[in-house]
C-alpha cells in the first residue's frame, strides 16, 4: 500500500504542477495580446505619426523654385504681351479669378475661352505674358477686340494657374460676372477697358 499512496500522490502533484503549467499559459496568453495589442497600436500610431509628418513637410516644404516679385516677372514676358496688368491689378485680377472659380463662373483654357468668345459670351479675359510660344494665344486678344471683351495680361501662367485653384499653370481665363464677387468683378472689368489697347 506504500507504492500506491505514493503513486497517487505523485500523480495528484503531477496534476496540481499540470493545472498550475495550465493557469501560467492561460496567463501568459492573456498577458501575450495585451503586449502584442500595445506593440501593434505604437506601429499603428507611429506609422499614422510618420504619415502626418510627410503631409506636413509636404505642405509646409520651401518650393524649389524662389518667390520672384512682379518686376522680375515682367523680365520674362514676350514682347507681344501689352496691355499689361499693373501690379495692384493684377492681385485684383487674381483675387477675382479664384472667386470666380470657386463660383463656377471660369473658362479657363484655349479651347473653353475661344469657345465662350464664339458664343458671345461676355466676361474679362486674362491671359498669361510668359507663354512660350507666344503664337498658341496669339490670336485670342484679336478676337476679343472683335467680339467687344476686355482682355489684359498678367506676368505669371503659374500664379495664373494657383489662382484657378489648380497646380497646373494657365495660359488663359475668361471670367464672367457674377453676384457673389459683382463688386470686385465691376472694378476690374472697368479698370482692364479702361487700359489702351496696342496699335
Amino acid at each position: 500500500m506504500g507504492k500506491r499512496k505514493r503513486e497517487e500522490e505523485e500523480e495528484t502533484e503531477g496534476a496540481d504542477v499540470v493545472k498550475k503549467s495550465k493557469k501560467s499559459r492561460k496567463n501568459a496568453e492573456e498577458v501575450e495580446p495585451e503586449v502584442v495589442e500595445k506593440k501593434s497600436k505604437k506601429k499603428k500610431s507611429s506609422k499614422a505619426e510618420a504619415v502626418e509628418e510627410e503631409n506636413v513637410t509636404e505642405e509646409n516644404k520651401p518650393s524649389s523654385e524662389p518667390v520672384k516679385t512682379y518686376e522680375e516677372l515682367l523680365e520674362l514676358v514676350s514682347v507681344i504681351a501689352k496691355p499689361m496688368a499693373s501690379k495692384k491689378l493684377t492681385k485684383k485680377l487674381y483675387k477675382v479669378v479664384k472667386k470666380s472659380q470657386s463660383a463656377k463662373k471660369l473658362k479657363r483654357g484655349v479651347r473653353e475661352v475661344v469657345k465662350g468668345l464664339r458664343k458671345d459670351m461676355k466676361g474679362l479675359v486674362v491671359l498669361a505674358g510668359d507663354i512660350s510660344p507666344i503664337d498658341v494665344i496669339s490670336h485670342i486678344p484679336i478676337f476679343c477686340e472683335d467680339k467687344g471683351v476686355p482682355y489684359c495680361y498678367v506676368p505669371s501662367r503659374r500664379e495664373l494657374g494657383a489662382a484657378c485653384l489648380t497646380s497646373r499653370p494657365t495660359s488663359v481665363v475668361m471670367v464672367q460676372s457674377d453676384d457673389v464677387y459683382g463688386s470686385l468683378y465691376q472694378e476690374c472689368y472697368d479698370t482692364v477697358d479702361a487700359l489702351p489697347l496696342p496699335i
